[in-house]
């Protein structure tokens, strides 16, 4: 096991969550590095859950921590909702999987063309990865064309076809990804977030089938993109005749019911869903214009049908809780909760980094929280800001291993969890939730500066 931070702060971290580190040794020998999914991987061990609920979800230790996880951004209303476990429980025991057409698929498929705007046919799948997945490959075959467009520091799922570029640094000048091959590389051009004029000459030079945004920009907002850019977006790949693929798998249902394009007013051609559609369920789909979702149909115009099996698409479970999560979404209310959530967290978070003379800032928009350590750019003064002036290059970095895990180790230790450095809140974040947040924060410069880890 790795050593990152041998200190007093690791030994306090070992103290407080010793079954976690049990658990740990045990998972080393069956999962790769101990863990089913790369940021769950945490130095010297990650803690383990037992159970959650609300906005808290207590470790194997009995410790309550205040979770800004919220199932990799699915739980916007919230661990264990009672709508959302009670139309589990009813569905489950009308069976689980019936490997057939079902009336709650349709129903679900209901909301979704209800509340997004690009939605006129939807084809439900399992996961983000597969959404965009689905997306690329109904794109080549309407288009014609192979190629296909996205942006530095997006991540559209871990596939072949985008997961190139997704993560920083990008001044390597290669993309280059372990287990990729040049000839899928030769089809992927990757152009600089938030450059309208790079993309255009992109599409000029290389006709793409697509081109691929994160509707907030790269990981949720690290690198924002705003409006104004997602609308002329939408100008320049309508007038040049090319699809607009929007990644809304974290936004979709978060930002606003019907996601960035609800909130931005713009439409585009095809959009890719999960994580809020199922209600914290495995589950994602495909959605966009029906002349594009024929692709998947039988004897459809294209003369080509893209073959689509899937054994739990539209799991009825999947669909119960989806159904649940996505009424209540439909009232705006939990949206607009965990938007405030986050905007109070950014504000009083800045107020102690500026009491304590830290040189950190929290930034973002919407539900998100992002920190960045060791800042020295102009300082916010408003909640309109991206740090560094815009420079966005500052912005999309690789984080040093020991300073991440001494400063979620540091907030762990009182009571927060955060997803790396960035937090996702939910309708179930109280002010009680905000306060201990920021004394949790209070206290990890403090503690990281007794490690010689902050200024």
């Amino acid at each position: 096991m790795s050593q990152v931070v041998s200190s007093a702060l690791e030994q306090e971290y070992r103290d407080t969550f010793p079954e976690s580190a049990k658990h740990f040794q045990q998972g080393r020998e069956t999962f790769p590095s101990g863990v089913t999914h790369d940021a769950r991987y945490l130095e010297p061990f990650p803690v383990y859950v037992h159970s959650a609920a609300g906005s808290r979800k207590q470790t194997v230790e009995g410790r309550e921590l205040i979770d800004y996880w919220m199932g990799h951004g699915s739980m916007l209303l919230g661990h264990s909702h009672p709508a959302v476990v009670a139309a589990v429980q009813k569905q489950a025991a009308l069976g689980t999987h019936y490997g057939a057409c079902h009336e709650s698929e349709m129903r679900w498929a209901e909301w979704v063309i209800k509340l997004v705007p690009s939605a006129q046919r939807v084809r439900f799948v399992n996961s983000g990865t597969e959404a965009t997945l689905m997306a690329l490959r109904v794109s080549r075959i309407v288009s014609g064309k192979t190629k296909v467009i996205k942006f530095a520091g997006h991540f559209h799922g871990w596939h072949d076809g985008l997961i190139p570029g997704a993560d920083a640094p990008h001044d390597t000048g290669s993309y280059a990804m372990p287990g990729v091959t040049d000839s899928v590389m030769g089809d992927l051009v990757i152009v600089p977030p938030n450059n309208l004029a790079a993309l255009e000459q992109a599409i000029d030079e290389h006709d793409p089938a697509c081109v691929f945004v994160e509707a907030t920009g790269g990981h949720f907002g690290a690198v924002p993109v705003r409006g104004e850019f997602l609308r002329g977006l939408r100008e320049l790949t309508e007038r040049k005749g090319v699809i607009l693929v929007c990644d809304e798998v974290i936004t979709g249902f978060r930002v606003h019911p019907g996601g960035a394009q609800g909130y931005y007013e713009f439409v585009p051609d095809l959009t890719t869903m999960a994580k809020i559609l199922a209600g914290g369920l495995p589950g994602g789909a495909l959605a966009g214009r029906a002349d594009l979702m024929a692709a998947l149909e039988f004897d459809n115009p294209h003369g080509k049908k893209m073959k689509h099996p899937g054994t739990f698409n539209g799991n009825p479970l999947s669909a119960a809780a989806g159904i649940a999560a996505l009424e209540i979404v439909s009232t705006g209310e939990p949206c607009t909760h965990a938007n405030e959530v986050a905007r109070r967290l950014r504000t009083e978070i800045n107020e102690v980094f500026a009491r304590k003379n830290a040189p950190w800032v929290a930034y973002g928009e919407f539900s998100a929280v992002n920190i960045l350590p060791n800042y020295t750019g102009p300082r916010p003064e408003s909640d309109d800001f991206i740090p560094h002036d815009n420079q966005l290059e500052k912005l999309d970095i690789s984080f040093d291993r020991r300073l991440s895990s001494a400063f979620r180790m540091a907030l762990l230790l009182n009571g927060v969890d955060f997803f790396g450095w960035k937090a996702m809140t939910s309708a179930a974040h109280s002010d009680e939730d905000i306060q201990q947040t920021v004394a949790a924060f209070d206290h990890m410069i403090d503690r990281l500066r007794d490690e010689g880890l902050s200024e």
